[in-house]
């Protein structure tokens, strides 16, 4: 039976279905998604009822763009049914429902995947229903038919009170029943043995929390295979088989899905390091696997001799912020003047690209596949407020997905260099998987460090520090994989702060892997030096006092211009001829914000830094761009941080104080009539700035073009 699609699962997710629905047996309901159109049809099988199909988000966009993707919640968690007979979680009825989703979904033949207890259901789908099986992957299988057990895992009967709960006597009836929070902390703590696994084990106790003990009790009652039954059921596979297991997985031997592939005539994958669940973990080697297995990527479709092309950069600029693209394409020019036959395509996202398409750039046809990343963004916020850390925490699947959309492009057509600005996918997963560098490689940020808010307390601490330690053990690994590694600033732009409890001072550790190009505005302040004729061109009076509203190119600052836009009345009470244009940006609709007879509400103004530079005064968020270019162009401003943003609220604030620039302002405390006073106190004020460096896109591009 089909259903509607729903709306609230969607925020982060990288692919949503196509179709969803559900199947109904002996009274159970068991709910589906299907994902993509091409061929073959990949059914990902649900694993134990501990987790729902949502395991499988790292697989599901990659497989759906070359493939039809299936997944479905199992028995006892997810959107679907929780029977209360240990009977309706026998094997057998897991595997009924697969094929009732198949049926359901009009598909015929389809390859399986399971993972873990997945295993069991593959087998006696692939062994019994050839007719509908092309082939079979197990990840991770728990399989009873060979191989050794865990020695950790026999000591402990599971359905006897235990007078201990330390290790694997957590895997107890009682001790479910007691203290379910209790096992899943110590359960998914097995199964990621990886280090810096904190968001895969949160994720998974997350979705643990959607059942429960008792669900789960219930759910251990259903019948399994025996050691003879799934032996028998191996070696009747016909279908080609691959087995991925983890060397280090700690909750099932990877002796098993050695005895697995060997018993069904596959093939198997060893993963040095992996724990128990590797696609979560390591999802780049297991979405390749998995593709390789489905569906072969075909060979390029060209051959081009590689001293008669002409060099060819990939540039990946982050959506984040309207900021990257101009920095970045001042950097491009910049390289076109030192390499003028350079050929530059744009990996990027909205509104990113409407900034690159008004100047004639090249959009890689591939950025049609990247996942939003500003509509995430988006959705984490409340009333400016965004948490940054938790919510790039949080686009992990986004994240993958985007960056195996740039793995396919680099494979089939080459590139000499590859340009990542805060491109944290591109660096993070090279850096998980080094051999999939292909091409010179350079990494832009204007901060290092993820810093904790004090409200997140010991556990955001833990956790920031843990996402730092992870990036230097990166670099201390694979020193090279950077080629170059740019900080878009000076070294006293960067704060003074750890990285973390026996990490190093971001500064000092800074200095010793980054490159310093000073700051990127795009523009040369000193063409804005007669500022009364750049006003006259721009259509402001001399007797006007303009100040300009903007929160940039995302969706997050409504708030911030609805409370600005309040206090016009009585700021234009304190201000002669005050003129407030207030500029909502690509992703506000204008027509949502309040009218006040004197201001000016713009979707979209050209070239907006050419008007800040003309403004008597600024009213922006604390993002760095907005601030830097009024800082060199010597505008006063007022800048509100987002609450939580921790970029803003000391990266960027830090940046600002060395440069004497702007008055920051706590937007919780600030009313309309306090932003009215502040803005009669600043408009028109001279400043006395520290200079902004005016050569930043010639030294980024002389450091990148030693590349080519």
């Amino acid at each position: 039976m089909a259903v509607e699609l729903t709306s609230a699962r969607e925020q982060t997710r990288a692919r949503y279905p196509d179709e969803e629905g559900y199947v109904e047996r002996d009274g159970v309901r068991v709910f589906y998604e299907v994902y993509g159109s091409g061929e073959p049809t990949i059914l990902l099988l649900p694993t134990w009822s501990i987790v729902h199909s949502r395991h499988w988000k790292m697989q599901i966009p990659y497989l759906a763009r070359h493939c039809r993707v299936i997944t479905f919640d199992g028995r006892g968690n997810g959107r679907s049914d929780r029977p209360e007979d240990p009977a309706a979680y026998a094997e057998d009825e897991f595997a009924a429902d697969a094929l009732a989703v198949l049926d359901a979904t009009a598909t015929e033949r389809a390859i399986v995947v399971g993972f873990s207890l997945g295993a069991q259901r593959g087998l006696l789908l692939a062994a019994n229903h050839p007719d509908r099986v092309e082939g079979a992957v197990f990840v991770g299988p728990s399989y009873p038919g060979g191989g050794e057990p865990l020695p950790e895992r026999l000591v402990h009967p599971w359905d006897e009170e235990l007078d201990t709960e330390e290790g694997w006597a957590r895997y107890n009836k009682h001790s479910w029943l007691r203290d379910y929070r209790g096992f899943l902390d110590f359960f998914f703590g097995r199964i990621f043995t990886e280090p810096h696994s904190t968001k895969a084990i949160e994720d998974c106790v997350g979705w643990g929390l959607e059942t429960s003990g008792e669900t789960l009790v219930t759910a251990q009652g259903g019948r399994t295979l025996t050691e003879e039954e799934a032996r028998e059921r191996a070696e009747l596979v016909r279908c080609p088989v691959l087995v991925v297991h983890g060397d280090a997985d700690a909750v099932i031997s990877h002796t098993r899905g050695l005895a697995l592939a060997e018993h069904a005539g596959g093939r198997s994958v060893l993963l040095e390091g992996s724990g128990h669940a590797p696609h979560v973990r390591d999802p780049v080697k297991v979405n390749l696997l998995l593709r390789a297995f489905a569906k072969p990527a075909p060979p390029p479709a060209r051959w081009v001799r590689g001293r008669s092309r002409p060099k060819r950069a990939l540039y990946v600029s982050s959506p984040i912020g309207l900021g990257h693209a101009r920095r970045d394409v001042a950097i491009a020019d910049e390289l076109r003047k030192l390499h003028p036959d350079l050929e530059i395509d744009w990996l990027a996202q909205h509104p990113v690209t409407a900034a690159l398409e008004a100047r004639g750039e090249r959009i890689h046809p591939g950025s049609a596949h990247l996942a939003n990343e500003s509509r995430h963004i988006e959705s984490e916020c409340a009333e400016h407020d965004l948490h940054a850390f938790q919510a790039i925490r949080r686009m992990d699947e986004i994240l993958l997905s985007n960056f195996m959309v740039l793995h396919d492009i680099v494979r089939d057509d080459h590139y000499d260099l590859w340009i990542g600005d805060e491109a944290w996918e591109l660096d993070y997963y090279l850096h998980e998987n080094p051999e999939e560098k292909r091409a010179a490689y350079v990494w832009l940020t204007d901060f290092v460090g993820w810093l904790p808010m004090e409200d997140g307390g010991g556990r955001e601490a833990f956790l920031t520090a843990d996402y730092n330690a992870e990036m230097i053990e990166h670099i201390a690994r694979y020193p090279r994989l950077r080629d170059r590694a740019l900080f878009v600033g000076e070294l006293d732009d960067v704060v003074h702060e750890s990285f973390g409890p026996d990490l190093p001072l971001i500064r000092d550790w800074t200095r010793e892997h980054y490159g310093f190009s000073g700051y990127v505005t795009g523009f040369d302040p000193a063409d804005f030096a007669d500022r009364e004729a750049l006003r006259h061109e721009l259509g402001y009076r001399p007797d006007e006092c303009v100040c300009i509203v903007t929160v940039g190119g995302s969706g997050v600052g409504e708030h911030l211009l609805r409370r600005v836009i309040d206090s016009y009345p009585e700021a234009a009470r304190r201000v002669d001829g005050l003129r407030m244009i207030v500029v909502a940006g690509p992703r506000i609709d204008p027509a949502t914000l309040p009218a006040h007879d004197g201001i000016e509400i713009r979707a979209y103004v050209h070239d907006l830094y050419r008007h800040l530079a003309a403004c008597d005064l600024a009213v922006v968020q604390g993002g760095l761009t907005t601030s830097m270019e009024l800082t060199a162009n010597r505008r006063p401003f007022l800048y509100f941080p987002l609450r939580h943003h921790f970029e803003q609220n000391f990266h960027v604030r830090h940046r600002l104080e060395r440069y004497r620039a702007g008055r920051c302002l706590d937007f919780e405390t600030a009313t309309p009539e306090s932003i009215a006073v502040a803005i009669a106190e600043e408009i028109g004020r001279e400043v006395d700035y520290l200079p902004v460096e005016t050569d930043g896109a010639r030294r980024a591009a002389e450091a990148i073009a030693e590349l080519l």
